[in-house]
């Protein structure tokens, strides 16, 4: 009976061991995810707030801050894509609809942001800004 109880014994901590093990690798697995998530937010936030043309920068900075945190990795990437763009003229003027905006550009998150344009300049004309 020692025998066998003992070799139950070994069995049972080897799974123990290795349960453990897994757990361990799932929580570094999620912790390097969300660092690299983190990382690549920052990266957006950095480029939508730093564009060069400063009316682009008061509408893409406040929309990465206030709604960014909210996209899924599709829309993120919809949103590097448009931050990607050279011309911040073009790109504004998509937004606030004077040109028409590119197939490619034409995602759900350019609705999100021209949505977030209407709301942010009517809050901001309602404070008296403009």
């Amino acid at each position: 009976m020692d025998r066998q109880h003992s070799w139950r014994k070994r069995v049972w901590n080897a799974i123990s061991a290795a349960r453990l093990n897994l757990t361990d690798r799932a929580r570094n697995l999620v912790a390097d995810i969300d660092a690299r998530l983190k990382q690549r937010r920052g990266r957006i936030t950095f480029r939508a707030w730093r564009r060069g043309f400063r009316e682009a920068d008061l509408v893409l900075g406040p929309f990465v801050d206030q709604v960014g945190p909210t996209l899924d990795a599709s829309e993120l990437d919809s949103l590097e894509a448009l931050l990607a763009e050279d011309d911040d003229h073009r790109l504004y003027a998509w937004i606030i609809g004077t040109e028409p905006t590119p197939a490619a550009h034409d995602t759900p998150v350019m609705s999100k942001l021209r949505t977030f344009m209407r709301d942010h300049v009517a809050a901001a004309v309602a404070e008296g800004a403009g």
